[in-house]
């Protein structure tokens, strides 16, 4: 549902009569992308620290974990919401858009902005949802909330002719609505006095430097990939407004898979999280072994297929031929880029599940500063399009080959835990 919601903007905007509706709307993404994903650990940190939890069975530690990291959300979306004004001029400054790219990526910006406190608060449900299990109630709300998108879409877009800020507005308004039916679920299963009774315990010292640590981990690993995605967009920027909205589709597509493969991801992240917690390392290399599986034969599917119906695929998204030519010169960079992202992405998600915070943020760094930014400098200087989806490749396979690295000493501690557990209980 998530980028279904996202190509159908993109399809709504592709088919304006201007084109810079569409780039300022992907400048302006780029963004959001690094303020709200730069706190991704509120998500990320919440499924991993619940599922242990879950494991393990301790239901206090499942709500204190929900209740410091939801507050902490609703702080740092409110600070977003008053920094708005420097946010929005030091981002278009530092992408260096076009004037009439940037006036509509601006009426997006001003629009969506608003909806910043309900879109973290929404990380930590998806977060607490997604680490016991709950994978009904995560379909739910990707439905309420991006089918809630797909509608607004069209009512401001198209009815209302509100072009980029149209469907700025979409988007905010969707995830409050998002955010009213997630709190309503939650509070069917935990009454606001449970809550309320662990006032006692929510400062506690451990507790809030282990999250805070792993926060700290994820965030500095989310924002170097962002980092990567930014400047992918911005040299694409530099190369003239067909080639950025040529990778703006590109990118939709890449966007696509990586929403498919976190499904994987997720449930990895969710099942590595409770087996750990609750002694069953058996189980881990059973998981790891069919999400890789998975994810690799899904990422090559969707790669090969926007590759092989190349025309009819993204005439759905534009009506510009000029654009579509320059995605078909293109496309088949999707193929290494997308088959290696997906065992990237899958191994996020079980070190996520084992909260291992620093192996994800060391992987990253280097990814970006060996994989990602030697070539894509050399592509910005040499003008070239191609070069910088090899630089992107380059990113994922660094990402890949690092996790995958540590694959084999995970599974060994996940052994001597449970022999731990063992001896501790004789």
């Amino acid at each position: 549902m998530v980028p279904l919601a996202g190509i159908i903007d993109t399809a709504f905007l592709g088919h304006l009569a201007d084109v810079h509706h569409l780039g300022g709307v992907a400048i302006a993404s780029v963004i959001f992308n690094l303020v709200y994903w730069s706190f991704g650990f509120l998500r990320m940190g919440t499924t991993g620290l619940t599922a242990q939890a879950f494991g393990r069975r301790d239901t206090a530690e499942m709500n204190l974990l929900l209740l410091r990291n939801g507050l902490l959300a609703v702080v740092l979306g409110l600070l977003i919401v008053v920094l708005q004004a420097p946010i929005r001029e030091i981002g278009f400054w530092l992408l260096n858009a076009e004037p009439e790219v940037r006036l509509s990526g601006e009426a997006f910006f001003n629009a969506r902005i608003w909806g910043a406190p309900a879109v973290l608060a929404n990380y930590v449900l998806l977060g607490r949802f997604l680490g016991c299990g709950q994978g009904r109630r995560v379909v739910l709300l990707s439905v309420v909330g991006n089918g809630g998108n797909i509608l607004l879409d069209y009512w401001f877009i198209r009815e209302l002719g509100w072009e980029s800020a149209g469907a700025g507005a979409a988007t905010a308004l969707s995830q409050g609505l998002m955010l009213g039916v997630g709190l309503c679920l939650l509070l069917r299963e935990v009454a606001i006095a449970q809550f309320w009774q662990l006032r006692p315990h929510l400062w506690d010292k451990t507790a809030l430097t282990a999250m805070l640590l792993l926060n700290r981990d994820i965030m500095i690993r989310t924002f170097s990939l962002l980092v990567s995605f930014a400047l992918f967009t911005n040299w694409s920027s530099a190369l003239g407004n067909e080639i950025l909205a040529a990778n703006t589709l590109l990118l939709q597509v890449v966007t696509l898979t990586s929403y498919f493969i976190d499904g994987l991801a997720f449930a990895t992240e969710s099942f590595a999280g409770q087996f750990y917690g609750a002694g069953e390392a058996a189980q881990l290399r059973t998981v790891l072994i069919w999400g890789l599986s998975s994810s690799v034969v899904l990422g090559m599917a969707i790669a090969l297929t926007f590759s092989w119906f190349t025309q009819p695929l993204f005439r759905l998204m534009t009506q510009h031929q000029s654009v579509i030519d320059q995605v078909q010169a293109l496309v088949w960079w999707l193929v290494p880029t997308l088959t290696l992202g997906a065992i990237a992405f899958l191994l996020d998600g079980y070190f996520l599940g084992l909260t291992q915070g620093h192996l994800l943020r060391n992987s990253t760094l280097l990814a970006s500063g060996l994989g990602f930014l030697p070539l894509g400098l050399l592509a910005r200087h040499w003008q070239s399009p191609a070069g910088l989806w090899l630089a992107l490749a380059c990113f994922m396979a660094v990402r890949a080959m690092t996790l995958g690295s540590q694959v084999p000493r995970s599974l060994t501690a996940a052994q001597s835990q449970v022999t731990d557990s063992d001896a501790a209980a004789l």
